[in-house]
C-alpha cells in the first residue's frame, strides 16, 4: 500500500497498554495450540507468534532509527516461526517496542520497516495497527477474550479506514469485510483489515 502523508500525520500514542494486552495473550498460549489455525490463512499460531516477534523487533528499531536487517527485511519473504525462548523473548520485545515509541523523537523524521521508507508518525501508526489486529488474531486462534487498549483501537480503526479506496491496500489487508455500521468498533476495525469478525478456530 502506498503511504499518503499529504494530510495530517498520526499523532504520538503510548503503545504500553496495547503491548501489555498482547503480552498477556502470548503468555497464555499453550504448547498444544501452536499448530492451530489462525485468521491469517498462511499462519498457524506459532507462525503468528513469530510474526509478532519480527514486527516488534522491526518497529522497535524503526522507532530508534536503528536501520538494518530488522527494518529492511520483507516480512513476506519467509514463513515466520518461533525459537525455544519465545515465551520470554516476545513479551520482552513488546516492552522494548513500547519504550522505543515513548521517545518523542520516534515520531519525527523518516524511518523504515519491512524495507519500506515511512515517515516516523506513519510507522508508529502501522505499529499500533499491527498490535491491535494481530492481537485479535491471536486471541481468536487461542480462544481468549480480547479487549484492546481503547486508544490503540481507535487509532487502528482510523488508520484502516483511511486505506479504503487505496487500490494497493488489498495486497496487504485483503478486501474489506462488510460489517454493520452499528457494530462494535473492534468488529468494524477487523472488517476493515479484511477479516471476518465472526471467525472462529
Amino acid at each position: 500500500m502506498t503511504v499518503d502523508d499529504s494530510g495530517p500525520l498520526p499523532t504520538p500514542l503510548d503503545l504500553t497498554a496495547q503491548t501489555r494486552v498482547v503480552a498477556r495473550l502470548v503468555r497464555a498460549v499453550g504448547d498444544a495450540q501452536l499448530s492451530g489455525a489462525t485468521p491469517c490463512p498462511a499462519y498457524a499460531v506459532r507462525h503468528l507468534l513469530g510474526h509478532l516477534l519480527g514486527l516488534s523487533l522491526a518497529f522497535r528499531d524503526a522507532a530508534r532509527k536503528d536501520l538494518g536487517p530488522t527494518t529492511d527485511t520483507d516480512p513476506g519473504s519467509s514463513l515466520p516461526d518461533i525459537g525455544p525462548d519465545w515465551r520470554e523473548a516476545l513479551p520482552r520485545t513488546l516492552g522494548e517496542l513500547a519504550e522505543a515509541w515513548r521517545d518523542p523523537a520516534a515520531w519525527t523524521g523518516d524511518t523504515r520497516a519491512g524495507g519500506v521508507p515511512l515517515p516516523g508518525p506513519v510507522a508508529g501508526a502501522v505499529a499500533v495497527n499491527e498490535l491491535v489486529v494481530h492481537g485479535w488474531d491471536l486471541a481468536r486462534a487461542t480462544g481468549q477474550e480480547y479487549e484492546p487498549d481503547p486508544d490503540a483501537l481507535a487509532a487502528s480503526h482510523d488508520f484502516l479506514a483511511a486505506s479504503v479506496g487505496d487500490p494497493s491496500r488489498d495486497s496487504i489487508f485483503g478486501p474489506v469485510v462488510a460489517v454493520p455500521d452499528d457494530a462494535p468498533l473492534l468488529d468494524r476495525a477487523i472488517g476493515l483489515s479484511g477479516r471476518d469478525p465472526n471467525w472462529k478456530a
